[in-house]
């Protein structure tokens, strides 16, 4: 479990971690892994380490709107080699409309997801959070698109440098139609993931952590644990449905995930670079 979030100063190598990160995003240049710079496979600190640049991102003047969950897929797990669930913060910076476009240089090597977003009426303050806890507190279900990115060079990443690198967090796309859990069993839903038109990725609902509830409650807990519990309005990003995707430029995605909606969004294209004129 990770550490409590009031917790001591973080240490110099916490520091010293967050600060590569942070230079990465800021200059658009990733960075080598962070794990070298941490204690072997300390979680605690890894967070430690997130913590750090989400509460720079938020002295910015970003509003804190949700969680995100990842690693809930199992092909997504044989993807980056790790075995257990993350969770990452999300600002309304990192929103993108349905249909929209991801500017060029905004990202450094995004991929693609999809996923069920679930939006809080109420919070879930209890370490031991139910299933019946979440449904209770859960006001509606959107389709939503994750599109993943690292700061970390070439995605070389173990579970403790994507902790560190706010879950691999990117940007995030909503669907615009509210789904009540009655009318769905998220459970069985079957998501499709196309790029220009070719289906690229599928899943079920029970391929992120035997169901999107579940995923929830393993956050509700996990954040309750911590001190930092989910609130009433906070989006919930509860994990990938099936493998990522490559997020090329010039390219648009759409997830259609079954009795919750469809969700769009495309990518900027490189364009080509000016000719310098003849003299």
């Amino acid at each position: 479990m990770p550490a409590p979030h009031h917790s001591a100063p973080p240490s110099p190598a916490a520091r010293k971690a967050a600060d590569a990160l942070w230079d990465a995003q800021r200059t658009g240049v990733p960075c080598p892994p962070v794990r070298d710079l941490l204690p072997d496979g300390d979680i605690a600190t890894a967070y430690a380490v997130q913590r750090i640049n989400v509460e720079r991102t938020l002295a910015k003047g970003h509003r804190l709107v949700g969680r995100k969950i990842g690693l809930t897929s199992s092909a997504v797990q044989r993807q980056l080699g790790v075995d257990q669930p993350d969770f990452g913060a999300l600002t309304a910076q990192m929103a993108v409309p349905d249909g929209g476009t991801v500017p060029k240089g905004r990202l450094l090597q995004p991929k693609i997801e999809a996923e069920v977003a679930l939006v809080l009426g109420e919070g879930l303050p209890h370490a031991h959070c139910t299933v019946a806890d979440v449904l209770r507190a859960v006001d509606f279900a959107l389709p939503a698109l994750e599109i993943v990115d690292s700061r970390i060079t070439d995605w070389d990443i173990s579970l403790v440098d994507t902790v560190a690198d706010n879950a691999s967090s990117g940007m995030f796309v909503l669907g615009g139609t509210p789904v009540p859990l009655t009318s769905v069993d998220l459970r069985s839903v079957r998501m499709s993931l196309t790029r220009d038109g070719e289906e690229v990725a599928t899943g079920t609902g029970a391929d992120c952590l035997g169901g999107p509830l579940n995923a929830a409650v393993w956050l509700a807990s996990t954040l309750a644990s911590m001190g930092d519990p989910l609130r009433a309005g906070d989006v919930v990003l509860t994990g990938a449905l099936g493998p990522m995707a490559a997020a090329l430029p010039g390219s648009r995605f759409e997830a259609a995930i079954t009795g919750v909606g469809s969700v769009r969004v495309g990518f900027a294209p490189l364009l080509p670079e000016r000719k310098e004129e003849e003299q």
